[in-house]
């Protein structure tokens, strides 16, 4: 049934209704009318349009769903349908509303792992560039400063020593921004000993108290699942460091049925949903390359529970 034709049902049984009652309840009209009359017909009247509203409002009942979905749909959030179900002009609509969203999701998914992938050759041309340019650039001069410093002078060789120090404390951070664009113990030597490496680091750089937990028989990964891991890890301690004001991170990584769950809670000020930056849209985008399921909540203490959970196996976007 189509839309018109509901409505027009529905008006038509509150009338149909009415008119009845009117033929058939002891009830006539004066000329001029009566107060009581007049009492029982806006009366009537009144219950007619409540019972008009409350069809129409049962009948329309899904196009407001649709609306709300409509407003607040988000694609980094796949799997928000609405049910469709019967026949008629609603149904349809709704169905192809959902039609929409699978093909813009499929469309968004596609898009972003392009995006992405693109992003992390960059990263890796730069760390590259960064390693066999710069840092061997430094580490020469580093060598000629040395040499420098031998055969100078006492005030000069003590000016050449802090140039020196200046300079290796250079290299330091560059190598460091190194590892942060393209871990390469990630390739080399795997997810866990990536995450430990990251953990330490970031201890030591910002001075806060890292804990890992990290189960002994966890799965073989595909190398993309394990760059999502710990690019989520990443993200989500710098946001512990940068937003959260927080004194204690944990780091954990567990094994649960057919997927690998990594958690990341810090015990700082939380966060609001809608206060989600570009920084946690990116965690989204890279978790639906894998097919992941990434989940932000607060935790015990006010703090921030970052989870996300990522297939072992999965099928490409």
């Amino acid at each position: 049934m189509s839309l018109f034709w509901r409505i027009f049902a529905l008006n038509a049984v509150v009338l149909g209704t009415a008119t009845a009652l009117l033929l058939w309840a002891p009830v006539t009209v004066s000329v001029p009318v009566v107060l009581t009359e007049a009492v029982i017909l806006v009366g009537g009247l009144a219950v007619m349009l409540v019972a008009n509203a409350a069809l129409l409002r049962l009948g329309l009942a899904p196009l407001d769903r649709l609306t709300k979905l409509m407003t607040t749909v988000d694609l980094l959030r796949p799997g928000q349908r609405l049910p469709a179900s019967g026949g008629g002009e609603v149904a349809e609509l709704i169905r192809t509303f959902n039609a929409m969203l699978e093909r813009l999701e499929q469309e968004r998914a596609t898009s972003s792992a392009r995006v992405l992938l693109a992003q992390e050759t960059e990263r890796r041309r730069i760390a590259q560039e960064l390693h066999d340019e710069v840092g061997q650039t430094m580490t020469a001069i580093l060598l000629g400063l040395k040499r420098a410093a031998d055969d100078a002078p006492a005030p000069l060789r003590e000016q050449l020593l802090e140039v020196q120090e200046i300079t290796r404390e250079s290299l330091d951070e560059v190598r460091r921004l190194v590892r942060r664009l393209r871990p390469g113990v990630l390739d080399d030597l795997g997810l866990v000993s990536a995450l430990t490496s990251l953990t330490h680091g970031f201890a030591t750089h910002t001075g806060l108290r890292v804990t890992r937990h990290f189960d002994a028989d966890l799965p073989a990964l595909a190398p993309e699942t394990e760059l999502v891991l710990y690019r989520v890890a990443q993200e989500s301690l710098t946001n512990a460091a940068r937003h959260a004001d927080a004194d204690n991170v944990v780091v954990a990584l567990r094994r649960a049925d057919d997927s690998v769950v990594l958690e990341v809670t810090d015990d700082g000020c939380g966060i609001k949903a809608a206060c989600e930056g570009a920084g946690i849209r990116g965690m989204r985008e890279r978790a639906l390359l894998i097919s992941g399921i990434l989940e932000i909540t607060p935790a015990p203490r006010t703090g921030t529970r970052v989870q996300l959970t990522a297939p072992v196996s999965r099928k490409q976007p």
